[in-house]
């Protein structure tokens, strides 16, 4: 516990002050917040910094950025989703958002009605997101609140997607397709099937729910055959509510957006910025160019210009298309489609930085010196015209020796600046030291019929980490601006891993024989060392992914507390105005902070506005990856159905007491071993060392281990995959004796437990912390 300074001791609040200070807050709290109610001043700070930091080590409170609150206890206002009726008829709901790994059991909201509804007010019911001021029910009790909907996020979409099973006398039942789904199966009757199939994809609407039997559904619309990939994605958009059809209106803004106008911005068009995407990319809006800085002061440096599209320019405050990419969040991406978060008009045309097309664009200009770092930065609002389009493979061939018709005219003035540019960046990203985390992204490349031709990983040239480090520059400089001219905004942030998580992060390095560093301040350098000391190893995969599970998830917040990941003061996403709404907002601000146009921030733009926002676009970015995750799960599936019986190489990814959860090479698929099917003992899970091991045998499988595995079920439409293991475990150390073990007594597998059906679980996996 911190010492209190002999001073002013008398003065100081107790620890136990403190602690009551932070779980009584109607709002949150931080240092800031507590030294103004105790009258903590000067050097007593100190003292406090201190405070916090032993109960955070403790596990008595919970750090997140600047503030504090009681560990494990819900903060005063959280984003939920009301799930249920009790039994009295209350409804209940659970925070959208809560690491159970980390916190434990999920907390429980029992909803308390409105006193005096206003007129019109929208009525929380089942299925509803809103926003909820909480409050603990008992003192002692962090798993019980009671909450006031101050404002509903999202309704319940009508309609639940399932798979239709025709019965023989007509009509048929819906099996809801979502895997966390607490639905119940929907009665169809005859008549209201609307042409549907044994085996379709189905969206319904329920029309009755009785007190007795199953609630009566219509079908409004047949997405598919569960046969058909295809149809793989729908199930996405449907089961994580994507919202995928623009209303009428939104539609109609778009198209009657006209192109903008030069006037009031600087003409920039003579300046040779191109664009380097994806091959198959659709939409262009970030462009980029670099020349050597000729001021002599700055000998050896460059000055690197990033634009971006003016969304802006046509996404107004408070119009149809905003409210709509503000519900969007962002655009969601799967293997086949794009659920974009602008309409085409708008993303795919108008701020398409098409070649040799005029296109409004906001800019940041940026002076960087010999050794890599930012020297100084400004921003405009140009018309720019770009001069080529390459795909990353274009121009690392370009600069490999290997130039096209495209890139050879505009290699020597364009494309080779760009490149010592990069090298100059390198060196202060070198230094800086972000988290660096190597882990195969896997591509999934689809046929023309939808079905999946096959699953890579796509090379990782310098052309992308080229276009990432200036587009980093970029929003780190966007953050500066807005802080100096006092605007608010919304920031990308990246918490440092918890206490608990490191803990856990220490049991796995022990289990193979590596120690955490325990001395120093959290860095990204600390896991870095760790991941260079298992470099080229058969530990390299397994622990990168480790680590990665270690983070915490990064999000939107209007509060700053740094972006540790890319080991940043200060971070906010500008760059891709298109895609995500943040960028917009970011985009806002700077027109209104730098005073460039009347179609910035709103005036009356307030910090719990941006709050709210920041809320409901973290949960949109969730949304959007458990969408893309289950999608490829689900074709990956798919593609496996038919190798019943196969054996795959692969490693141990997870282990727990049901059992273990495999990842395959070739694919990356994730699926699970059963622990009553591992072998002939009885195997207890050893939380310390990760491992399951034989009772009988001392046969042992661990964390990391690589694995033969046979495919013996493959659940496409729930993403899951179930192996056998082909391989033996390892031994090391001496086997309990036989005599007295369950094994023993009733034979191999022979427990209550180990007869249990298998548990098909699915691994929880991290998002990208940027």
């Amino acid at each position: 516990m911190a010492k209190r300074p002999k001073a002013s001791a008398s003065t100081l609040p107790s620890r136990e002050d403190v602690i009551a200070f932070i779980a009584d807050a109607p709002s949150k709290v931080g240092k800031r917040e507590i030294a103004q109610a105790f009258n903590i001043k000067g050097d007593d700070r100190i003292w406090l910094k201190q405070m916090l930091k032993s109960l955070e080590d403790e596990g008595v409170v919970d750090r997140r950025g600047k503030t504090v609150h009681r560990a494990g206890q819900l903060p005063p206002m959280v984003l939920a989703d009301i799930k249920k009726r009790d039994r009295d008829g209350e409804l209940i709901a659970e925070p959208t958002e809560w690491d159970a790994d980390e916190f434990g059991q999920v907390p429980t909201i029992i909803i308390t009605p409105t006193r005096k509804p206003r007129p019109g007010m929208p009525v929380a019911g089942v299925g509803d997101r809103a926003l909820v001021r909480v409050s603990p029910l008992k003192e002692d009790d962090i798993h019980r609140y009671e909450g006031r909907v101050t404002k509903i996020i999202a309704k319940k979409q009508a309609q639940v997607l399932g798979i239709f099973r025709a019965l023989p006398e007509g009509g048929g039942r819906l099996i809801p397709v979502e895997k966390k789904s607490r639905e119940q199966e929907l009665q169809i009757n005859p008549g209201d099937e609307n042409g549907a199939q044994d085996g379709d994809i189905v969206a319904t609407a329920i029309v009755k729910h009785g007190r007795f039997g199953l609630p009566h559904a219509q079908v409004k619309e047949r997405l598919g055959s569960i046969k058909s990939e295809k149809a793989v994605s729908l199930i996405a958009i449907y089961a994580h509510s994507i919202p995928h059809v623009f209303p009428n209106d939104v539609l109609a803004e778009a198209e009657q957006a006209q192109h903008a106008r030069l006037e009031g911005r600087e003409d920039w068009r003579e300046l040779p910025l191109i664009t380097i995407d994806p091959a198959d990319a659709k939409d262009h809006d970030d462009a980029v160019h670099a020349l050597p800085d000729q001021d002599e002061g700055n000998e050896g440096g460059f000055i690197v210009t990033v634009a971006i599209a003016d969304v802006a320019a046509y996404v107004r405050p408070g119009t149809a298309l905003d409210r709509e990419a503000q519900e969007r969040g962002n655009s969601v991406y799967f293997p086949d489609r794009v659920v974009p978060m602008l309409p085409e008009r708008i993303s795919n045309d108008l701020c398409s930085l098409r070649p040799q097309e005029d296109r409004p664009a906001l800019a940041v200009r940026m002076v960087i010196g010999p050794d890599g770092r930012k020297k100084s930065h400004t921003f405009h609002r140009i018309m720019m015209r770009s001069a080529a389009k390459l795909s990353y493979q274009q121009a690392q061939a370009a600069i490999d020796g290997r130039p096209d018709e495209v890139a050879r005219p505009i290699l020597d003035s364009i494309l080779r600046p760009l490149w010592d540019a990069y090298a100059a960046v390198t060196k202060a990203r070198d230094i800086r030291e972000p988290l660096y985390l190597d882990l195969p992204e896997r591509k999934i490349v689809l046929k023309p019929d939808g079905t999946v031709d096959r699953v890579f990983v796509p090379e990782r040239l310098e052309a992308h980490k080229l276009i990432e480090e200036f587009m980093i520059l970029a929003n780190v400089a966007a953050a500066e601006t807005l802080e100096k001219a006092e605007s608010e905004l919304i920031y990308r942030v990246h918490d440092e891993p918890s206490l608990e998580k490191m803990r856990a992060l220490s049991e796995v390095l022990a289990s193979i024989g590596l120690k955490l560093p325990t001395q120093g301040a959290l860095k990204p350098e600390l896991f870095n060392r760790i991941l260079r000391s298992v470099e080229n190893s058969e530990h390299q995969l397994f622990i990168n992914e480790v680590v990665l599970r270690s983070q915490s998830q990064a999000e939107y917040s209007a509060e700053n507390y740094g972006h540790f990941g890319l080991n940043l003061r200060r971070y906010a996403h500008f760059t891709s105005p298109i895609r995500r709404y943040a960028d917009l907002i970011v985009h806002r601000a700077l027109i209104s902070g730098l005073k460039l146009g009347k179609d910035g921030l709103r005036p009356d733009t307030t910090r719990a506005e941006l709050i709210e926002i920041s809320a409901r676009i973290s949960a949109a970015e969730r949304r959007a990856m458990g969408a893309e995750r289950d999608t490829i799960d689900r074709l990956i599936a798919h593609f496996l159905a038919d190798r019943i019986g196969a054996t795959f190489d692969g490693q141990i990814s997870g282990v727990t007491k049901a059992g273990l959860f495999i990842k395959l090479h070739e694919t990356g698929a994730d699926g699970f071993v059963p622990a009553a099917t591992i072998g002939a003992d009885y195997y207890r899970f050893d939380e310390k060392t990760h491992s399951m091991r034989g009772e009988r045998t001392g046969e042992t499988y661990r964390l990391g281990d690589k694995v033969e595995v046979k495919m013996v079920e493959a659940a496409p439409v729930a993403g899951a995959l179930r192996f056998e293991l082909m391989t033996k475990g390892r031994f090391s150390g001496k086997p309990k004796s036989a005599k007295g073990s369950r094994a023993a007594r009733g034979g191999p597998n022979a427990s209550k437990e180990s007869r249990r059906p298998a548990t098909r679980v699915k691994v929880k996996r991290a998002g990208r912390a940027r």
